[in-house]
């Protein structure tokens, strides 16, 4: 059965009964406010994806940092390995020197005598195959230098590249909030209340409307052990701000919620809300269990980790803090699973 709607943390979630209570009627101003509301909440929606294209941003380039460094390792290796083949190299041809120019090898096998002419033979052919191999040794690390000298560019380009998209992305999301942050600030006290309710009420209004399609109907699978933790993890975040960019422990985003609260269960799932949609397996809204994530809007810019009876929990924006809300109370784009 679906969860109750409750005041507080709990608001947003609708009851799937027919009996379930009706939302008050809407105040006076309400219109006016509602469209604040509508606009505030794009904004942040917005906000929201520039957010998640800000931390995919940041995850490949500590990805391209680390392959910079592990590169500079191979150079200095390969550099290494040089120095001591032409080290080898030298000592050869410094023996070869004060032979008088030519190896041992040689010199037996223009002796009179046929076993010292054999032996003197198969050692000059061991002298050029290793000659050959060390010039062919020699030859392969310098095409390694230059092959690991053109992928650290390559990484660096890629890196820079990241680094533009990560100071796009953090613009536009200063600039979204900072547009909705003045929207409210121009509320009087008793507006910014009003506006809080009238987003619990377009909540409500989704939840029920989600409710009474069915969807829930089927909707029963337990959750894992892994599920229960991340759950409990999640949960226990309640009342935890909002903070764009944040893994915790003191606030959070909404897929850096997550992506803790998995980690806290012992699997590691991507950073970003998009990227969970696209490397995570997807499930049927029928099988959907306790720990699934819910992916929502077309862009795939916020999600939530269902909890159970029609509920999930979620940092909502900025503004907000880590709470519980209907499953059905935003749209639904898919629904992914960490421990498939």
């Amino acid at each position: 059965m679906a969860m109750a709607a409750t005041p507080g943390i709990t608001a947003g979630i609708a009851h799937a009964a027919p009996a379930a209570p009706a939302p008050p009627a809407p105040a006076p101003g309400a219109t006016s406010l509602e469209q604040v509301r509508k606009e505030i909440e794009e904004l942040y929606r917005q906000a929201g994806s520039a957010t998640d294209a800000y931390n995919l941003a940041e995850a490949e380039t500590r990805v391209q940092s680390e392959k910079i460094v592990e590169l500079a390792n191979l150079v200095v290796a390969g550099q290494d390995r040089i120095t001591a083949l032409k080290g080898r190299a030298g000592a050869a041809a410094r023996a070869q020197y004060r032979s008088g120019g030519l190896p041992p090898g040689a010199k037996l096998a223009l002796s009179d005598d046929p076993n010292q002419f054999l032996d003197g033979a198969d050692r000059l052919r061991q002298g050029e195959k290793a000659t050959a191999d060390l010039l062919s040794e020699l030859d392969r690390t310098q095409a390694d230098l230059r092959q690991y000298a053109s992928d650290a560019s390559t990484q660096w380009a890629a890196m820079e590249a990241n680094r533009v998209k990560q100071e796009e992305a953090k613009k536009k999301i200063e600039e979204k909030i900072k547009t909705a942050e003045g929207l409210e600030s121009k509320l009087e006290a008793e507006e910014k209340a009003r506006l809080l309710q009238l987003e619990q009420e377009a909540q409500y209004k989704a939840q029920t409307a989600w409710l009474s399609t069915g969807a829930l109907k089927d909707v029963n699978g337990a959750a894992t052990d892994a599920g229960k933790r991340a759950v409990q993890f999640a949960t226990a975040q309640m009342g935890k701000p909002y903070v764009w960019g944040a893994v915790g422990p003191d606030s959070y985003d909404c897929s850096g919620l997550t992506s803790k609260a998995w980690l806290a269960a012992g699997r590691t799932i991507p950073r970003t809300s998009q990227e969970q949609l696209r490397l995570l397996p997807k499930v049927a809204l029928k099988d959907m269990r306790p720990g699934d994530l819910i992916i929502y809007f077309d862009d795939a810019s916020h999600v939530g980790m269902y909890v159970g009876d029609g509920a999930m929990v979620h940092a909502p924006r900025p503004g907000r803090n880590v709470t519980i809300a209907g499953a059905g109370s935003m749209p639904i784009k898919a629904i992914v699973r960490p421990d498939a």
